[in-house]
This record gives C-alpha cells, structure tokens and sequence, in this order.
C-alpha cells in the first residue's frame, strides 16, 4: 500500500475488481475540522430560518446531533492512529491556525461527541415549546458553543487556541442568559464571564511564559515550538500555576468555583448538560497538554498542590451538594465533587511520573481519564432528567416535588441510573473509575518523599468519605423527587417526557451501562492516551471480561458476573418471598400519628435530609434560616447555606470595587473644560513616565 497509490482487490469472482485508495495521514482532521465548521453552518442555518421554530426543532438540532455522533466516530478512529496536524489559511499575518488530532484530543473528541449527541437529542424536545426568535438565538449560539469547544481540542498553538477559547466562553455566555429578563440569571452570567475571562488572562500569560522558552529559540505561539523550547524549572513552575489558575477557573476548583452553583441553575437543562458534562472537561483536556506535553519538566511539589486542591473541591462540593433544596444547584456543586476527584488524580498522576513510578502513574491516569468519560455521561443524564422534571412540572425547588416515578416512569428510570452511577454503585461506570483511583491509592509503595507518605493514606481517606458523601446526595436527590408521595397535588397531572428526550436518556444511561459492563475494553481504548502523555499503558493483566489493573493475583473486579450474582439474588428473593409469605402477611393501617391516612408533609423533606451535613459541616457554611410564624396557614420552613468563601473572598472585592467606582464615576461632571483637563494631565504624566 505504501509503494502505490493503489491496489487491486480480487474476490473470489473474477468478475469483482475495485481500486481501494490508501486514506491521506490528515482524513480525521480533516473530519473533524468539517464537522466544525458543519456545526458552523449549522448555525448560520437556525439564525437564518429565525422564524421558522419546527425547522429548528425537526432539522437543525437533530442535524447538529448527528454531527454530535459523527465526532464521536472521528475521536475513536484518533485514538488508533498516528497523530496528524495541518495549517488553515486563516487568522493573522504569520499567526494562521494550526491544527493537530493525536490520541489525547482524540478521546476528548470522543466524550464530546457522545455526551453532545445525547444531550442534543433531548434538547429537540425539550425546547420544542420555544417561540421561534428566542430558539433560533439558543440554537445559534448552541452549535457555536459546540464549534468552540471541539476547536479548543483540536488546536495546537496559544493564538488559535485562545480564539476557540473565547468562542466557548461568549457562546455558553449567552447560552446561560438565555432568558435575561431574570435579574438573577443576567448577575450569574455576570459572574460566569467575569471569572472566566480572568481565568483566560492567566492563559494567555502561561502561553506567553511558553512562548520564548529559556533558550530564545522558539519564539513561536505553535505548540510545536513550545515543545521544544528548553525552559527552567523555575519558569517553567510559572507556566505550571498559571495554566492550574487558568484552566481551574474554567473547571470549578475551590476557591475559582463560586460561578458554577449560579451559572449551571440558570441555564437551560440541556445547556447545563453540556457545561457540568463537556465543558469542564476542556479545562482538564488543557491542564494534561500543557503539563505532560508542552512543559519539558514536570516537578513533584506540582502534584501535591494539585492533589490538596482536587481533594478539597471534592469534598467541598460534595458537603455542599448534601445540603441543597435546588435540583440543579445540588447538581452544580455534585460536578465541583467529580472534578475535584479528577484533579486529585491528576496530582497523584504527577507524584508518580517524578517518582519513578510509571506503572502507578499509568493506573491513575487511566482512572482520571476514564472518570472525566463517566462524568460527562451520567451527570449529562442527570441534568436532562432534571430539566424533563422542570420541564413538566415547573418546579426545581425538591420540597415541593415527590412520588414522580408513577406520574414519569421513564424519566424516573433512567435518572436513577444516572443515580446509582454517579454514587459508584456497581456494576456501572463511575464505581470502575472511582475503585481504579483508590487502587492507585491504596497500592502506592514507600515514596521518596517521606512526606508524601503521610499524606497518601489521609488523601484515600478524604476519596472515600467524597464518594460516601456522593451516595448520600443522590439517595436525596432521587428520594425526595421521584418516590413517596406528591407534595403538591398538581404533580398528579405531570407528563412524562417525550420520545425526543427519552431517547437522548436512552443514550447516556446505555453509556454508563456498557461503560460499567466492560471496563478492560474502556482500558485498552485509553492506552494510546497514557502513552502518549507519559510513555506507557496500563495493560489489564486478566481476561477482557476481569479487570485486573495491577497482576491477576492482586485487587480485580468482574462486572459481569457481579451482575449476574445481584440478579440471581434479587429473583432469588422475589420468589421466595411470594412461594413463602404470600398471604401471610397481615395488612393494617401504619401508625399515622392520629392522623387518618399518611399525609405527603410526613415525609422528609430536602432541607430535613441535608441537616446532619449542615450540622456536622457547620465550620464551611453560614447558616441562614427562615421560620415561619406558627400562625400561618401554610407554614414552610427555609434553611440556606451560604457559602463562606463567597463571604471572605468575593463579597469584599466587590464591595471595593462598587466603592471605587462610585468615587471614579465623581469625575464624570458634563463639562467639556473637565475633560480637557484629564486628557492634558494624562499626557504630562505620559511624558514623565516615557522620558524618565
């Protein structure tokens, strides 16, 4: 193949000759550079059919959905081939866009195309109530965002990066306040854009830091050059705490996070999907090619800042998840969790590759890797799910919700198993990915670093109280909204989703599934990533149907047949049950407090289940509590947790900042003379500063 253009293939009939082209190094850059600008096109489409709202809803989104699929297909196909990369005649004098597909942009290719196809298949039904002006302008702006994304994973230097970088950033802008009227909304996409705009500062400083390099010879914003640049430690520790300040703004590490629990409640459902399952994602994706592929040193001291500081947003978003009484707000904070635990993975990863330990760095990478995949698939479910319960009953506040499953079975169903593998319940997808990372955990040797030593034991023990605590929410997550009884009798006439949603559940519940069912598949498809990044693979030492990460001998795990021993179990019981108790069993009346028959408010309620956590984490939360007076014929109950850091850190630079414009606004008089005086004063102090 290699030595002609062509070959001939003969079958068995003589008859049946073809020519078979061999297929150019660039074709799955190319694909995916033409499903950008497909979802581009698209776009332009939905802006320009504005008054048309079943155009959208029948073609646009479901079109922009098979571009959705057709990436997933292209970030596959990455992953067993040779990296590839082109230049578009387009950009800035002798700054064009460069353009690289390798196996690490190729799995975040992946995760975008099957979390977007999904997800866009329930936004065709879930935004089919729109007016037709106010869906063209989220569709626009929909596909946008999904333009900017794959581009950011596709670039490959500081310029068109952070064009692509901005694009994202404007498009889910606009996205978030989409229904601006709402002063809350228009404040959190205030505060969205604000810190992501900072965040995007220390971007661009970090690629600066890149750009020359300590040997001057790179001079070049192509990532290309930034490899080769020799850079110091020291600076090269710079570019490392720039790029975490960057990119964890864009993620939602504590103390950067306080816009995801605004932004993510104020977006449309399937918006908030794509932000919590995709978008932070991207901020990971940039974290690994910056650290392991464009900086030529990597330093221990790095790992363990970003091991203290994944830990801490998981355990922060996840006590803070426990107390919430907004489904979409618990969501929020419960993404802040997930990402927590992949950048402590991402610390780990790193403590291993500058300790000699290639194998453990593998197995952490791996489980960071393959968690970032489960995250976007079952919280993407979640938040659809939730927006079909918002979108039925008008309704996110949880204590005015209940006894959904007999109204909507399948979106009860199907969240609960968004549910179940999001607390790492096996045998679906997140327990493989969270037991992977406690492997790495609980299996790392005496360390160099005496320190580190100490500190591994008491990170394992922060993982597992998250993951308990993880548990904890969506048992009252899926408890108060979708079993007991309706707290509120319009629930009883609440509708079920329609087939467009359901079949974009349908698709992210059979991910996490499958991803659940075959881990050493999922394992052998992430190996091209960890080889590129640190130079090996983490191999499953056991049969493709047992996941032994480490030896045969050691810690495995068997989903299937783990499967197969709860189902055996569960039937198991059923009949037992009915063969031996059935009609033996005396029915009477439960014990109601005098009450009649059980009433809907005997039931515990969000606020109820999340006051042991507020309780016990008082020291993170200020508690704001609302009783009603014990005259009111409706009494309800409010307990609000606000966030200290937001009150320490946030609320005062606020405050100066409204104080200082208040005193810079003084100098705005109307006179013409005032003005002149400013401008001459800020020409002398010009030339002071210049000729001194």
């Amino acid at each position: 193949m290699g030595a002609g253009r062509a070959l001939v293939v003969r079958s068995q009939c003589s008859w049946a000759i073809g020519w078979v082209r061999p297929v150019p190094e660039t074709a799955p850059l190319d694909w995916a550079w033409g499903v950008v600008l497909y979802w581009l096109a698209l776009a332009a489409a939905a802006l320009a059919g504005r008054r048309q709202a079943a155009r959208i809803t029948r073609w646009i989104l479901p079109l922009g959905a098979l571009g959705g699929l057709l990436m997933a297909g292209i970030g596959a196909t990455a992953l067993m081939l040779p990296p590839s990369a082109f230049v578009l005649p387009m950009g800035l004098p002798d700054l064009p866009f460069h353009l690289r597909l390798d196996a690490l942009s190729g799995f975040f290719l992946l995760l975008l195309g099957v979390a977007s196809f999904g997800v866009t298949l329930h936004a065709t039904g879930y935004f089919r109530a729109l007016a037709a002006v106010p869906l063209a302008e989220l569709a626009l702006w929909y596909h946008l965002f999904l333009a900017g994304m794959a581009l950011v994973l596709l670039a490959d230097d500081a310029y068109a990066f952070m064009v692509a970088w901005e694009v994202m950033a404007l498009a889910s802008y606009f996205l978030v306040t989409s229904d601006h009227a709402v002063p809350e909304i228009r404040r959190a996409g205030f505060l969205y854009l604000l810190i992501a705009h900072v965040g995007a500062v220390a971007l661009l400083l970090c690629f600066g830091v890149l750009h020359g390099g300590e040997s001057g010879h790179a001079r070049s914003y192509a990532f290309d050059a930034m490899r080769l640049a020799e850079t110091t430690p020291a600076w090269a520790s710079v570019a490392f705490l720039l790029a975490l300040f960057g990119f964890g703004a864009k993620a939602g590490l504590v103390p950067l996070h306080v816009w995801l629990p605004e932004a993510h409640p104020a977006a449309p459902s399937p918006v908030s999907a794509l932000m919590s399952g995709v978008m932070l994602k991207t901020a990971i994706y940039g974290l690994l090619r910056v650290t392991f592929d464009l900086l030529g040193v990597t330093l221990a001291w790095w790992g363990v800042l970003a091991l203290a500081l994944g830990l801490a947003s998981a355990l922060y978003g996840v006590i803070f998840a426990a107390v919430q009484s907004d489904m979409k707000r618990l969501l929020a904070w419960s993404s802040i969790e997930n990402i927590g635990l992949i950048v402590a993975g991402f610390g780990l990863t790193l403590i291993f590759h500058v300790d000699g330990k290639p194998m453990l760095a593998a197995l952490t990478l791996t489980a960071l890797l393959y968690h970032a995949l489960n995250h976007a698939l079952f919280k993407g479910l979640l938040f659809i799910g939730t927006g079909s319960v918002l979108h039925a009953t008008g309704e996110r506040r949880m204590g005015r919700l209940g006894g959904l499953i007999r109204t909507m079975p399948w979106t009860a169903w199907l969240t609960l198993i968004g549910a179940l593998a999001i607390a790492g319940l096996p045998p679906l997808n997140g327990f493989v990915s969270e037991w992977l990372l406690l492997q790495a955990f609980l299996l790392t040797p005496g360390l160099d670093r005496p320190y580190l030593n100490m500190v591994i034991p008491v990170a394992a023990a922060v993982v597992v109280l998250a993951a308990a605590l993880a548990a904890y929410v969506m048992v009252k997550f899926y408890g108060v909204v979708f079993l007991g009884r309706p707290r509120d009798a319009a629930l009883q006439q609440a509708h079920d989703a329609g087939w467009p949603e359901r079949l974009g559940m349908l698709w992210l519940a059979a991910g996490c599934v499958l991803l659940g069912l075959f881990p050493s598949f999922v394992v052998e498809g992430l190996a091209p990533v960890t080889r590129q990044l640190i130079g090996l693979a983490l191999v499953n030492d056991g049969n493709p149907l047992l996941l032994a990460p480490i030896a045969a001998e050691r810690a495995s795990y068997a989903p299937l047949l783990f499967l197969g021993v709860v189902v055996t179990v569960t039937v198991a019981v059923f009949f037992g049950v009915r063969r031996l108790f059935h009609g033996r069993v005396r029915r009477a009346a439960p014990w109601d407090c005098g009450y009649p028959e059980q009433d809907a408010c005997m039931q515990d309620s969000a606020e109820g289940f999340g006051q042991p956590i507020r309780h016990i984490f008082s020291a993170f939360m200020r508690v704001e509590r609302h009783t009603p007076d014990p005259f009111d014929r409706h009494p309800e109950y409010r307990g609000d947790s606000r966030d200290r850091l937001w009150l320490l850190l946030y609320r005062p630079v606020g405050e100066a900042v409204a104080w200082l414009s208040e005193r810079t606004g003084r100098l705005q008089h109307g006179r013409i003379q005032w003005y002149l005086i400013y401008s001459f004063a800020t020409l002398i102090v010009l030339l002071v500063f210049v000729t001194g």
